[in-house]
């Protein structure tokens, strides 16, 4: 069987462009406490000493933006001017607008005439906010069901993130970047073959202190001891230094950090981003969906591999196609999944709202990190709860 390689990458949360998705997602959940009928597409962008959020709002809630960027930028840990952006001193710009009623008409009826508790009319209703694709997938490499070179990737700048803020390497700063390739054979991971970790850190700490920390605090602690060997490659920040970060070093923006933000490439994506959308965007929504659908499907044996694609056109309901891809490892035929996917998911728009809790204020905490694999979190998309049904009709049929 062959060998081959396969990498992912993740970010930590004071990487620019996540910065801005945490704004973003931050902005969003303080309209859904208020009002969780808010219609919401907010962008961020930060450079050195200035964020400006502009998009498109309809809401009855009141939020000061500018109170909920400095927040967020202080709890990343930006707080101080010699990091290079500081949460008290940087000038926040807003421009917000009210969504397009092109778009609202092809979504639901206007905000003053809908409730929180939907019925099966105000369901069918609601129609998908844009045209559009999006994926879904899951694998049995982990035990949060997500290829392994990813969940690795995140647990590293996550760790970067914990060792940082607890104070247990107090040369670290919150910029950073993480990368793990795996060696397969076939589909079977077998080793860690590279990590690379990239961090901002402090001016006066020498570069092999840096390395020995890092590769015992943060490499050592997170990967499986059985995945290292002799062979394993470590780079600690390649190029030597890494002083300058954050928005001094490198302009932000929502929603760049897609792939991070998924599978590590691992599956295909549809292209579009998550954070600052509320949930009748489905290029959130629906890709939320696509997730929980190949998940169970996984976690019900009826495949090791299980990619799903949804299509929408905008202001209709149902999916105008649903497409089931196992690479080879399906259990049952395609046919037979797509017919179980048709009877236990309601994947319209306003069903996975409801179905997936997404009119609560769940979305900041999935803006850094990866919104998939999150069991962390509770959130309802990373739900196993229709895999033994799954998994007894398969077995019936």
């Amino acid at each position: 069987m062959t060998r081959h390689l396969f990498t992912s990458e993740s970010v930590t949360e004071g990487h620019p462009d996540k910065i801005c998705d945490q704004i973003s997602d931050a902005i969003l959940d303080e309209l859904l406490k208020q009002d969780p009928l808010s219609r919401v597409a907010c962008e961020t962008t930060v450079t050195t000493g200035l964020v400006l959020v502009a998009g498109e709002i309809s809401t009855n809630a009141y939020v000061d933006i500018p109170k909920v960027v400095r927040e967020t930028i202080r709890e990343i840990g930006y707080d101080r001017a010699k990091y290079g952006f500081d949460c008290d001193t940087c000038g926040v710009l807003t421009a917000i607008d009210e969504q397009s009623s092109d778009i609202a008409m092809g979504v639901d009826e206007s905000l003053e005439n809908r409730t929180s508790e939907q019925g099966e009319d105000e369901i069918e209703a609601i129609g998908a906010g844009d045209q559009g694709i999006m994926f879904g997938f899951a694998c049995n490499e982990t035990e949060e069901l997500m290829p392994l070179p990813i969940s690795l990737a995140h647990k590293l700048s996550r760790k970067l993130t914990e060792v940082r803020k607890n104070e247990i390497l107090d040369f670290l700063r919150p910029d950073g970047k993480t990368q793990v390739t795996v060696e397969y054979e076939g589909n079977t991971p077998l080793r860690v073959h590279t990590i690379l970790i990239s961090t901002q850190h402090s001016e006066d700490v020498e570069s092999e202190i840096i390395r020995e920390n890092l590769i015992e605090k943060v490499i050592k602690e997170v990967i499986p001891c059985n995945l290292l060997d002799e062979e394993t490659k470590i780079y600690i920040n390649p190029t030597g230094r890494f002083v300058i970060g954050g928005p001094q070093g490198d302009t932000g923006l929502t929603g760049r950090k897609i792939i991070i933000d998924t599978y590590g490439g691992y599956s295909r994506h549809g292209g579009g981003a998550f954070s600052g959308k509320d949930a009748t965007k489905v290029d959130r929504s629906a890709a939320y969906a696509a997730r929980y659908v190949a998940k169970n499907i996984v976690a019900a044996g009826l495949a090791d591999k299980c990619e799903i694609e949804l299509a929408y056109a905008i202001g209709v309901a149902r999916p105008l196609s649903i497409f089931v891809y196992t690479f080879g490892t399906g259990k049952v035929s395609n046919e037979v999944l797509v017919e179980l996917i048709n009877k236990h998911f309601d994947l319209r728009p306003g069903a996975i709202i409801r179905d997936l809790e997404l009119r609560k204020p769940v979305f900041k905490n999935t803006a850094a990190y990866g919104h998939f694999g999150r069991t962390d979190l509770g959130v309802a998309w990373e739900k196993i709860d229709k895999a033994e049904i799954l998994r007894l009709e398969a077995l019936n049929r």
